[in-house]
């Protein structure tokens, strides 16, 4: 693993509280307006009380919230409505797509690891599939999973823009957005709250392997898996096309991948994104444990958030009630996100070596499904429409996308 060199930025530094120095706007995407007329288009709503008191704008006294289990993902009267809608969409997941052939005026195509990214001229299209990525590969395709990410960002998005401006122009369909094209900087903002994980990556990964400075980071001896760092830190990668590299913020500036400027208030962003979002989850009885942000540079000049953002695909999170217990006694958190799947996979093969992997068991396929499921509906407090259909999803994001398209054209 390549060793990170030490920064002169000192990344443990976290920027002044965001209830402090933020104030609450809530416009609503400019596109909206004449998307009314498309099918199937959700309006957002506005930040909820919760999400107000994070912003610094309320400070309502709020009622005492009772703790999250694991009895709720397991007995749930909402699981028991969703999971023969999850059972029946098996094998309608949205593996691939082609929309090249599909929709007039596109003009390329990038396939990432869960998206795919199609070139409108003006706008780019970004097409949320089902696929599910981890060990740099695809390991399944979970039902609805498309959606609840690209729902997930959506609010976060809407109710973030306190922080800082994002890319994004309007949503079409349940799978896709349509976003301003932007230079993208070749870095992942990775910001992590503890020491955890188990990818070749993560930071308990290196620090179990005796590496105390990454990334710029000095960590000090004797902490354990799971445990919380004294501060939230920046542990940024390169977005290689195989592998994530870490690198140090001195590496990214002289290596030309983002001036100072640009790291340092990309940097600033990122830190106060995750310190709103642990407040919105802690609120929620949940821990944002870590996340992954990226950024890109506008034709303006200025600097947006794009992609994703405190998606259970690009963020770990774990039920606040049980931690400290769980923690004490040696036991792993009892988490929301993908990481069960993640670690079923670690101990049923070699994920970063087999050239085939196992199948998926369709048990645990349905279970992340609803998880996921569940983590939306957890943070934003409302249900999200999720409908059995025989029509394959491809012919549906590429009809919804094709009107959208004709109408910003018209603009």
């Amino acid at each position: 693993m390549a060793q990170c060199v030490r920064s002169t930025l000192n990344p443990l530094r976290t920027p002044h509280s965001v209830t402090k120095r933020v104030t609450v706007k809530n416009p609503a995407f400019a596109s909206v307006s004449f998307l009314r007329t498309l099918p199937e288009f959700k309006k957002y709503p506005k930040p909820c009380s919760l999400v107000m008191s994070c912003q610094g704008k309320v400070q309502n006294q709020q009622e005492e919230r009772p703790q999250l289990s694991l009895d709720d993902l397991v007995t749930s009267n909402r699981k028991g409505e969703v999971l023969g809608t999850i059972k029946d969409s098996l094998s309608n997941c949205l593996s691939e797509t082609n929309l090249l052939a599909t929709v007039p005026g596109l003009k390329s195509r990038i396939k990432g690891k869960v998206r795919d990214i199609y070139d409108a001229g003006d706008y780019l299209i970004l097409i949320t599939t089902d696929r599910l990525s981890a060990f740099d590969r695809n390991l399944a395709s979970i039902p609805f999973k498309g959606q609840v990410l690209n729902e997930t960002s959506l609010w976060w998005f809407n109710n973030t823009q306190h922080i800082t401006p994002n890319a994004i122009v309007s949503s079409p369909d349940r799978n896709v957005v349509i976003a301003k094209k932007c230079s993208v900087f070749p870095i992942e903002f990775v910001v992590r709250g503890y020491v955890t994980g188990s990818t070749d990556t993560s930071l308990w990964t290196v620090y179990n392997k005796g590496v105390r400075n990454y990334c710029g980071n000095e960590l000090s001896d004797g902490l354990v898996k799971n445990q919380k760092l004294p501060a939230n830190i920046l542990t940024p990668t390169t977005k290689a096309a195989d592998h994530d590299v870490p690198i140090s913020p001195n590496e990214i500036v002289e290596r030309g991948f983002m001036t100072q400027a640009e790291f340092d208030e990309a940097s600033m962003k990122a830190l106060s994104l995750f310190e709103f979002g642990q407040c919105v989850a802690k609120e929620h009885g949940l821990i944002l444990v870590d996340t992954k942000y990226e950024f890109g540079r506008s034709s303006d000049g200025s600097i947006l958030l794009i992609d994703e953002i405190h998606t259970p695909d690009s963020s770990r999170y774990w039920l606040a009630g049980s931690y400290e217990e769980r923690f004490q006694k040696g036991l792993e958190p009892e988490n929301v996100d993908k990481e069960f799947l993640r670690l079923w996979f670690k101990e049923n093969s070699n994920p970063y070596e087999d050239e085939v992997l196992p199948a998926a068991p369709a048990e645990l396929v349905t279970e992340l499904a609803w998880r996921y499921i569940f983590l939306y509906e957890t943070i934003t407090g409302s249900r999200i429409d999720i409908i059995p259909t025989q029509e394959p999803i491809h012919d549906r994001i590429s009809r919804n996308t094709s009107q959208a398209l004709s109408s910003l054209r018209q603009l």
